[in-house]
């Protein structure tokens, strides 16, 4: 694995001119975090707390006002931090004349593909979304679902190291849902970085390595999801085939009472919706301070 990190977010900060009364608008308040080749990082947050700010700032679509971003080391204000991401906005637009097999077809022509290599390549993005049945269908016709897969081989069509996903799961059905959760961990077992915003907290639990939690432009909690669920003041012990009299005496009888079995031990957990609903209760407790 590379030394230098997928993604580099230093003290970012992005403010947005209001009326000349109010002064401005600070989006994101010195941001910092990092994702390490491989990972998949979720932020999380409310709509308005700056993580679609983060986001366009990383992929250099917004100049910050300061701090620094960097994705495989290279600043992302410059063109050719660009080579190695592919992006899946939140709502994408796509000519809904053209069928799946042209729509990638047409986005590989911009990448630079022709010939053999463009015809492999689409054939195998159709094959990884499950649209290799739909390929000759409009886009016109498509679910939300199909629509959201077609984007993301989009996304994937110039093979990049970092794909970036802005809440690709959204108006999705559950079982659409699945299907993009699947290519996300399809992703990952192939190496690629995935940076995933969202505010669907089941989801995001369930594919993420690390998670970061936003709240009105500042990142107030981030770090391993298994450390951040875990409950730090308490201690579980899961048994199978445990009888009440084992349970009396768990420490002297665990290892010799045959039948029972120490499945696991360590912190209980929280759920994810529960830590951002106390990290974000807890930011505006002290805000208001």
């Amino acid at each position: 694995m590379s030394d230098v990190n997928a993604v580099e977010v230093r003290d970012l900060v992005k403010e947005f001119k209001t009326s000349f009364r109010r002064g401005p608008l600070r989006a994101v308040d010195k941001v910092s975090f990092t994702i390490a080749p491989g990972e998949v990082y979720g932020l999380i947050g409310p709509n308005g707390s700056g993580k679609s700010t983060t986001m366009k700032a990383l992929l250099g679509l917004v100049q910050p006002t300061s701090g620094t971003c960097s994705i495989f080391g290279h600043d992302s204000t410059k063109v050719d931090s660009r080579q190695d991401v592919g992006f899946l906005p939140e709502n994408p637009y796509f000519y809904k004349h053209l069928s799946g097999e042209e729509t990638i077809r047409f986005y590989g022509k911009l990448c630079g593909l022709r010939g053999a290599a463009l015809k492999t390549r689409t054939n195998e993005l159709l094959e990884l979304v499950d649209l290799t049945n739909a390929k000759d269908r409009r886009l016109g016709g498509y679910s939300k679902g199909m629509l959201q897969r077609i984007g993301l081989a989009q996304a994937l069509v110039q093979d990049p190291r970092l794909v970036i996903l802005d809440e690709p799961t959204a108006g999705v059905d559950p079982i659409g849902s699945r299907q993009i959760r699947d290519l996300i961990f399809n992703l990952k077992s192939r190496g690629i970085t995935v940076f995933l915003c969202s505010h669907l907290l089941e989801q995001v639990e369930e594919v993420c390595d690390h998670v970061g939690i936003i709240h009105k432009g500042r990142l107030i909690k981030s770090g391993r999801l298994e450390d951040l669920i875990s409950i730090e003041e308490q201690t579980e012990i899961v048994l199978s085939n445990a009888d009440p009299a084992l349970l009396d005496d768990i420490k002297k009888l665990i290892d010799s009472r045959d039948g029972a079995e120490l499945v696991r031990t360590g912190k209980p957990r929280t759920t994810l919706e529960h830590l951002f609903l106390r990290e974000t209760r807890d930011a505006d407790s002290s805000n208001d301070e």
